[in-house]
């Protein structure tokens, strides 16, 4: 989503290079670039000439220290600026109550409150071992109860039931009531949204607010809004004691204007990012590491703390073992290996917390290798037999006609493949015998579609 800005400001960067400090004169030229790549970005207009302001002020005069260019000396103002401005310090839900941890749920309809409500059942599960119960007070839009109800049964968190006869603020209550009685530690509440604003909508939540008293309040907005989530933000504060966001959608193709914009309109900090469909993408915000994603350096602890999440230990040993000794690799740990990338997000998720220098490596690499010949790769492997998978060297002409008609693809893609398992076998050996260099020039066969 960020791209563009992250281009913008790579191209900042290289105008400084070879001068001794930051001084006026040769600010003002970068300023104007930060400025248009912003404006660019969708981020508001005010957060603009604030952030340009306060970037100048610490900029100018700065000695530029040690080994540091100008250029990189000017990023880390632009860094430390940029997470000040998305809240400085990582945000956590506050429980400090008596259970259950009332949170309400604010947000305009299509911002992905219900999806979220699933997402933070499930985090709040999995990573913070709380016993969650949700409930929809969405008495208008139709199916919405049915979808929370579904969408907690995925989460493994538990659903209190609702009419769409019923009133919202009376759900409410016999759903704190129910929380206490069967001793929750959090109860979830997902609320109705309108297309855009309206008074009706503003006057149901805040009766809400007022039956239910939550610990936090948080605003679910869609990351694709652009300058409409700063409207839409403020209308929100106004309406409510907004404890803190949810940003949706972070990883669609819109310019990400709305990350940099709501926390300053708000004041409430940024807690989580949501990710994609699936209920695992959900991320604790943190300034810092989004202010470095912006800037091309990556997110490698983000990085770390998915691959702990999601790769099967196990697994990985068995995998470290086979590295290790460079036999044993067969389709089934080629297999393996693609499922848990996928577990990861994705190529395209990886990538995205790399830092800029390699992740365009990677893509490059990649030759525009996308989920859908991932897919393909994963259905001739599934259309191999388990004597085929442990012994690629079997599959001779009969077979890979086979193999084709049976995953959908083409004799030519079944050729591919098992060139690719080839350099990766290769690859492995020359790792267990020691040769770093000769594992980087074999990378090309690590990934599926690398040619």
């Amino acid at each position: 989503m960020l791209d563009n800005l992250t281009q913008r400001l790579a191209k900042v960067v290289k105008t400084l290079r070879g001068q001794a400090r930051l001084t006026d004169e040769n600010i003002s030229d970068m300023l104007r670039e930060v400025r248009m790549a912003l404006l660019e970005a969708d981020v508001a207009l005010p957060v603009v000439k604030e952030l340009v302001s306060r970037i100048r002020e610490k900029a100018v005069g700065q000695e530029v220290a040690g080994s540091l260019t100008p250029g990189q000396a000017l990023v880390g103002v632009v860094h430390d600026e940029l997470a000040a401005l998305m809240g400085g310090a990582t945000a956590s839900l506050n429980f400090a109550t008596q259970p259950p941890a009332i949170v309400l749920m604010a947000g305009l309809q299509g911002a992905g409150k219900t999806t979220t409500v699933g997402k933070l059942a499930k985090w709040l599960k999995e990573t913070q071992k709380k016993k969650v119960l949700t409930v929809s007070c969405d008495v208008y839009r139709p199916a919405a109860i049915e979808q929370l109800r579904t969408v907690t049964g995925q989460a493994g968190a538990e659903f209190f039931p609702s009419t769409p006869d019923q009133k919202p603020v009376d759900i409410a209550r016999a759903a704190v009531d129910f929380a206490k009685t069967r001793y929750f530690d959090v109860l979830l509440v997902d609320t109705a949204g309108r297309l855009a604003i309206d008074q009706a909508m503003m006057d149901e939540i805040r009766a809400l607010h007022q039956a239910l008293n939550p610990i936090e309040t948080l605003f679910v907005v869609d990351a694709m809004l652009g300058q409409d989530a700063v409207n839409t933000a403020k209308a929100f504060k106004d309406a409510l004691p907004l404890t803190g966001v949810v940003l949706t959608k972070l990883d669609g193709d819109a310019r990400g204007g709305a990350a940099l914009s709501v926390r300053h309109v708000t004041g409430a900090p940024l807690k989580f990012a949501g990710v994609g469909e699936k209920l695992t993408g959900l991320e604790e915000f943190h300034p810092q590491r989004m202010a470095s994603r912006i800037l091309g350096m990556g997110d490698i602890m983000g990085l770390v703390e998915e691959a702990r999440r999601q790769v099967d230990e196990d697994q990985a040993k068995e995998f470290a073992q086979k590295l290790k000794s460079g036999k044993g690799f067969d389709l089934n740990d080629f297999k393996a290996q693609i499922a848990q990338m996928r577990k990861m997000g994705g190529l395209s998720a990886l990538m995205d917390k790399l830092p800029a220098q390699f992740a365009g490596a990677a893509q490059q690499l990649q030759g525009g290798q996308d989920e859908k010949a991932i897919r393909r790769i994963e259905g001739i492997i599934n259309s191999m037999t388990p004597a085929e998978r442990t012994k690629p060297e079997l599959i001779k002409a009969n077979r890979k006609r086979r193999i084709a008609a049976g995953s959908g693809t083409s004799v030519q893609e079944v050729n591919r493949l098992l060139n690719q398992f080839e350099q990766t076998q290769k690859m492995m050996k020359q790792f267990s015998k020691g040769g770093m260099q000769k594992l980087m020039r074999g990378m090309k066969g690590m990934l599926p579609g690398m040619r």
